[in-house]
């Protein structure tokens, strides 16, 4: 059976670094990040859950993979500002990846967070996309709503990045789980950065379904926590969002939490 690998190639192909193992890998690259390069994350089974971090300032997440290899690119520039500035940087890196074990899948947790989240089809769940991004920039893209930071008092790059909708009034985003879940509990930090922000009275989440919820919101610093129970659920679509009557236009979304475990 083939290994659990990482390695770091460049924009040409080059490998720079790799390592590989049966249950566990672990990288150390030591040698500072060029623009282009990548960090390939190769797992010999699809559809499993494992644990990957892919920079030593960020989370080591619980993540389902289902794709043979997982391309991750660095982040540089305007992409990088909505990241810890600490991450990829310097001259020495630390990347871990191993098999989750079921004690780690099994038990309640927050089932939308995952740093290491990108845009498109990467094989790597949960996954958030949404039908707006303000301007396309990173500090405002649908990956930041599960990347595990709810610092919502101020907007713009880390620890402030959130999901903008561009002044959109059909704006949505959808969190994708990869696998059947069961939940009970989804908490929703709006963005809080007043009087520059806006924020939402009312909200509908739709889900794999077919079945939908709206719930009420309101001012706040706080999260916003609903009891929702769903079982079977592979997606969840936040949408149909009603802004307050306050002259600001800018709404938007810090964080998504949504509690409960995988489907047995």
């Amino acid at each position: 059976m083939a290994n659990l690998g990482l390695r770091i190639v460049s924009e040409d192909g080059n490998i720079k670094a790799q390592e590989s193992g049966e249950s566990e890998v672990v990288l150390v690259y030591e040698g500072e990040y060029c623009l282009g390069d990548t960090i390939v994350v190769s797992v010999p089974q699809t559809e499993r859950f494992y644990v990957l971090q892919i920079d030593d300032c960020m989370a080591a997440e619980l993540v389902y993979l289902t794709k043979e290899e997982i391309i991750y690119t660095i982040p540089f520039d305007e992409k990088k500002i909505s990241y810890n500035p600490k991450a990829f940087s310097g001259d020495r890196h630390y990347l871990t990846l191993r098999k989750a074990q079921d004690f780690e899948i099994y038990t309640r947790h927050n089932l939308a967070r995952n740093c290491t989240d990108q845009h498109g089809d990467t094989g790597c769940f949960p996954h958030a996309h949404a039908n707006v991004e303000t301007r396309g920039e990173s500090v405002f893209a649908a990956r930041n709503a599960i990347d595990g930071i709810v610092s919502n008092r101020s907007h713009g790059s880390w620890p402030y990045e959130s999901w903008g909708i561009n002044r959109q009034d059909d704006a949505e985003i959808t969190l994708e789980f990869g696998h059947p879940v069961d939940f009970d509990t989804i908490r929703l930090y709006t963005r809080a950065d007043f009087p520059h922000d806006n924020w939402w009275v009312q909200a509908t989440f739709l889900f794999s379904d077919g079945s939908c919820e709206t719930v009420q919101m309101e001012k706040s610093y706080e999260p916003h926590v609903f009891s929702i129970q769903k079982k079977q659920i592979t997606w969840l679509k936040l949408g149909q969002l009603i802004k307050a009557d306050d002259p600001s236009p800018f709404p938007a979304l810090t964080q998504i939490e949504v509690y409960g475990e995988p489907s047995k």
